[in-house]
């Protein structure tokens, strides 16, 4: 029972060994690629334009039914692509970016990219009923 407890301990402090020494591995070559220009990294690292200057892909399906968008707030940075599709659940509705010049109909996908930090409110450009003027949302990019 003895030999098996040992064996048991060995093995875990082997494991243990190896899983500290490939985190130790990664955080080397981390620190060994930022050691040669330490200030730059540093810098970049520290300013928020980074991620913005990588521009990525957001994908939105928003379901229009009567007197309701069930997304009524989208975000994005600027530079990114925003695919907006619409689905009308109920009734018939179109979304319109007014101050973008986007329009999407029932069953469109439009591409969206906005240059300019800002909220660029939505609606539906299809007169539907009493409950019209509630089907709005923003598009918020920073």
């Amino acid at each position: 029972m003895k030999a098996s407890v040992k064996t048991l301990l060995g093995l875990v402090a082997l494991c243990a060994t190896i899983a500290l020494s490939a985190c130790g591995s990664n955080n080397d070559k981390a620190a060994n690629s930022n050691s040669p220009s330490s200030s730059a990294p540093t810098s970049s690292e520290s300013a928020p334009a980074s991620p913005a200057a990588e521009p990525k892909t957001i994908e939105v399906t928003i379901t229009a039914s009567n007197w309701k968008l069930d997304i009524d707030k989208i975000e994005a940075n600027v530079g990114d692509t925003i695919k907006v599709t619409l689905e009308n659940k109920s009734g018939m509705h179109a979304i319109k970016f007014g101050d973008l010049g986007v329009e999407v109909k029932n069953g469109e996908t439009k591409e969206i990219v906005v240059d300019k930090a800002g909220t660029f409110e939505y609606h539906c450009s299809i007169t539907c009923g009493q409950g019209h003027d509630n089907m709005t949302g923003n598009l918020i990019v920073s």
